[in-house]
């Protein structure tokens, strides 16, 4: 079971991806073609050009993860731009994606995180 908080960022794959590719094929498209660290505990979605199936990478402290969907009905939402930029999502985005809404990446569906703000002016 993927259990994901608020915290971790999740980063798509700008374009389709051959899902035959197991760990060190993904773990070599995270480091060489996003410039991330796939051992930073961040969520990697790769999908395919049907966008019938996906599958997440993850390292959870203890070795990495491969998580894989294939949808019977219906396809995943398009998330690939022109610029080949990773599209980062929320964790709430990634769950509504994975189960098939058609509307992540299009709109903005989780709120931005909020931050500590100040009550009381200092002085």
């Amino acid at each position: 079971m993927l259990s994901v908080g608020r915290s971790l960022r999740v980063w798509a794959w700008p374009r389709p991806t051959d899902l035959r590719k197991g760990y060190d094929g993904l773990t070599g498209l995270v480091r060489g073609g996003m410039n991330r660290d796939p051992l930073s505990g961040d969520l990697f979605l790769f999908v395919n050009r049907n966008r019938t199936s996906c599958k997440i990478l993850h390292w959870d402290g203890t070795g990495m993860c491969l998580y894989a969907k294939r949808l019977e009905r219906g396809r995943f939402a398009a998330l690939w731009r022109g610029d080949g930029e990773a599209l980062p999502l929320t964790a709430t985005e990634l769950a509504l994606f994975v189960e098939g809404c058609g509307l992540v990446g299009r709109v903005p569906l989780s709120p931005p995180s909020a931050g500590p703000t100040r009550l009381a002016p200092t002085g």
